[in-house]
C-alpha cells in the first residue's frame, strides 16, 4: 500500500457520499460479474472484503444466510449501512477490517471483493489471498484492476494504486489452494477472477 493506512482510510471518508454517484462503466461491470459469480446460497455466510458502500454485500444479502462487509473507512462502512437499513435487509453487518485482518465470521463460504486489493503491493497481495485460502472459503471472487499482460501506469493512479497482473493474481489463487474457473477481462485494465477451492 502506497499511502499510510490511516491516510488511505481517511481518503475514502471523504469520498463516501458520492462514491456511489462516481464509477464508470468498468466498475458496474465488474460489480455486476462479482455478484454472478458468487452465487451464495441460501445457507451461505459470504464475506465482502473491501466492501465500501455495500454493492456486493447489499445484492448478495437478498439470497445468502449472512453476509459480513469489511472495510478501513469508516465513512464508507456507514455509507453502507444506511443502504442496508433503507432496504430492510437484517442479514448484512458492516465493520472494520483489512485483508490481512479481516475480522472473519468463524464460518465462511465465499469470500468477495472489488476494487480493493490494488491497493496493495504483490506481496501483499499473495499474503491476502493466502489468508483467504486458510478461511477455506469454496469460493473466492475477486474483481479489480489488474492487467492481461504487463502493466499500463497511464490505466490507473500510480500515487495510490498497485495493480498486478492477471498471471501474479492466478498464481497467488492457486497458491492459495484455490483452482481458477474463470479468468474475466472487463477492460484491458480491469477484470474478474473466480476461484473454487480445492478439496484434500
Amino acid at each position: 500500500m502506497k499511502q499510510p493506512l490511516e491516510e488511505h482510510a481517511a481518503r475514502f471518508d471523504e469520498k463516501a457520499p458520492e462514491y456511489d454517484s462516481e464509477k464508470p462503466d468498468e466498475y458496474k461491470a465488474a460489480v455486476s460479474l462479482v455478484i454472478d459469480h458468487a452465487r451464495p446460497q441460501s445457507d451461505d455466510v459470504v464475506l465482502d472484503l473491501g466492501t465500501g458502500t455495500g454493492a456486493i454485500a447489499l445484492a448478495l444479502a437478498e439470497d445468502a444466510k449472512e453476509v459480513v462487509g469489511r472495510d478501513i473507512s469508516e465513512g464508507m462502512l456507514e455509507k453502507a449501512r444506511e443502504k442496508a437499513t433503507d432496504r430492510g435487509l437484517g442479514n448484512v453487518s458492516f465493520g472494520p477490517g483489512r485483508f490481512r485482518e479481516p475480522d472473519a465470521p468463524e464460518t465462511v463460504d465465499i469470500v468477495t471483493s472489488n476494487y480493493a486489493m490494488h491497493h496493495l503491493d504483490d506481496e501483499q497481495k499473495r499474503e491476502a489471498i493466502a489468508l483467504i485460502g486458510e478461511l477455506e472459503p469454496r469460493r473466492f471472487v475477486l474483481g479489480d484492476i489488474m492487467f492481461l499482460e504487463g502493466l499500463n501506469p497511464e490505466l490507473y493512479d500510480q500515487t495510490v494504486d498497485d495493480p498486478a497482473t492477471i498471471g501474479v493474481l492466478v498464481d497467488a489463487f492457486t497458491d492459495a489452494g484455490f483452482a481458477v474457473t474463470a479468468v474475466e477481462p472487463v477492460a484491458e485494465h480491469v477484470g474478474v477472477i473466480v476461484g473454487e477451492r480445492i478439496e484434500e
